[in-house]
């Protein structure tokens, strides 16, 4: 049977790649391994080798990060301040929906719920060529919300110095420990502590390739946030839609590196083919457009689907972390799809918006993981726990027989008398299996 959909433009790179490099897989295990043995040396050797970067400290004191953030104009803290009001504000929201309760069950069982923050959280935040600064708004105000006492936050250096907005990012949005290292030995010296450098229970944070196989090496010692790829963008338009939007649209995702998928699912040939032609003309005058037009080439997509339902369908077997919707009815998304990051609904919003300003988090799955899992919210700093207790002695002989005869079934003998001694305890179950009284025991 044919395909319903035609194809107008097809990437010219084969399937993501989902593993790293062999040979960051080593880089990454050699220097988690000598920061495990040595400590701030072993940071500040690696420091020194990739960032050339090894200052008598790593922490920045509070009148070091007050001299860096009165460095930075008063329109960009005020901005800065505007956006993380939207991200509290957000996830402060997300934080009230989650409540602790407690019910019973069966007379005299109570049954509970209680979340915990973890207890102290590592946040990196990006330099580099793309000083994610929107990134400590993620990272550090999320856990802070979600009530994490510690919160520790690294950046990489910035030609020799510490990069003054994401210094005042961080500071701002509440960072108890502010650090200016960067790569696999800052991750490494969060995750596992140093001498000077206490040891935290998650890791948050986009990065490198190099960074992301820190976080997946480290995981199980430490929580993380996401195992993260490259962006990606994934606009769902029918005829209504704007090729100009669109074509900007897809752009905006794609300068993120030139591994970043940039999709069109639409019903419209005419959207399609002008959208292929509006890139094209916009991508000599955009300053990125040696990194978006290499993403273009190799990762962009442009599928023509006869029905919206047929897209919908489609995108979802993308599960992309940025999903656009340009269509005449946007909200019809919402009850159509079930896997994406993050959904973005008509043309007055975008990714970018997502990205910088609207106050939802941008820490979003990649690699189809959205099929499983969303992204970085409150609930991800807080161990949901339960506890359990029996006022009623007659309950507990009753479960204690049942767990019994449960328990034997499976073959757990131990499990089973600890049923059977509350049977016999709390209620007129025989013990069985041993002769002696409890007032013997």
């Amino acid at each position: 049977m044919s395909s319903p959909h035609k194809i107008i433009k097809t990437s010219a790179a084969s399937e993501p790649v989902r593993t790293s490099r062999p040979e960051i897989v080593e880089t990454v295990a050699d220097v988690i391994a000598d920061v495990r043995a040595g400590g701030d040396g072993a940071v500040r050797r690696w420091s020194q080798k990739f960032d050339q970067w090894s200052p008598p400290s790593f922490r920045l004191g509070p009148d070091e990060i007050a001299a860096v953030v009165s460095s930075v104009p008063e329109t960009v803290l005020d901005d800065l301040r505007f956006v993380q009001q939207q991200v509290r504000g957000f996830a402060q929201a997300q934080r009230d929906s989650l409540t602790d309760f407690e019910v019973e069950t069966l007379p005299g069982v109570f049954l509970g719920q209680h979340n915990i923050p973890v207890g102290a959280s590592g946040a990196y935040v990006p330099g580099g060529r793309y000083p994610l600064t929107a990134s400590a708004h993620m990272t550090v105000l999320t856990a802070k919300v979600a009530g994490v006492q510690r919160v520790a936050a690294t950046t990489p250096p910035d030609r020799g110095a510490p990069p003054p907005v994401s210094i005042a990012a961080m500071h701002l949005a509440g960072a108890d420990e502010i650090y200016v290292m960067g790569g696999v030995q800052a991750v490494a010296a969060l995750a596992l502590g140093t001498e000077t450098i206490d040891p935290v229970d998650m890791l948050a944070g986009p990065g490198n390739a190099y960074v992301a196989e820190a976080k997946r090496q480290l995981f199980g010692e430490v929580g993380i946030d996401l195992f993260a790829g490259p962006t990606e963008v994934l606009i769902v338009a029918d005829h209504t839609a704007d090729p100009f939007t669109v074509a900007t649209d897809l752009l905006s995702q794609a300068e993120h590196g030139p591994d970043s998928p940039a999709v069109l699912i639409t019903t419209s040939e005419d959207v399609a083919t002008r959208t292929i032609a509006w890139v094209e003309k916009l991508l000599p005058d955009l300053p990125t457009g040696e990194v978006a037009g290499r993403a273009w080439r190799d990762h962009g997509e442009v599928i023509v689907v006869p029905t919206l339902a047929t897209g919908y369908e489609l995108a979802d077997q993308y599960a992309s972390e940025h999903v656009q919707i340009l269509t005449a009815e946007p909200r019809e998304a919402l009850h159509r799809m079930r896997n994406y990051g993050a959904l973005f609904l008509g043309d007055k919003t975008c990714v970018a918006y997502g990205d910088k300003v609207i106050g939802t988090n941008h820490v979003l799955p990649t690699l189809g993981a959205a099929r499983y899992t969303g992204g970085l919210w409150v609930g991800k700093y807080l161990k949901t726990v339960t506890y359990q207790e029996i006022k009623d002695a007659g309950a507990s002989a009753r479960l204690g027989e049942i767990c019994g005869r449960a328990s034997r079934i499976e073959n757990f003998e131990g499990h089973a008398r600890s049923g059977d001694v509350r049977a016999a305890r709390f209620g007129s179950a025989p013990l069985g299996w041993a002769d002696y009284a409890f007032d013997q025991a």
